[in-house]
């Protein structure tokens, strides 16, 4: 697998936030025009990978946009409960 991979990116950036990492769960769907990343984390996690008033989440996405455009793809994260 591809070491710069958007899904190993979601996966480093949830399991550096969470108490439980192991909980983790990431899929990559990818489409012909865009990849949607799923995220699942334990329900206990779910308020630190969202943030206060959605900070967080916004920021992963911000950073998962970045990584996509260098990779000349485009790719939505989806937080799944």
């Amino acid at each position: 697998m591809d070491p710069m991979s958007l899904k190993n990116l979601v996966e480093f950036m949830a399991k550096s936030l969470v108490d439980k990492p192991d909980e983790v769960e990431v899929n990559e769907i990818v489409g012909e025009q865009t990849t949607v990343v799923e995220l699942k984390v334990a329900k206990d996690d779910l308020g630190k990978v969202i943030g206060k008033q959605g900070r967080t989440a916004r920021s992963m996405r911000t950073i998962l946009n970045a990584a996509s455009t260098k990779l000349h793809k485009r790719s939505v994260l989806e937080i799944v409960e």
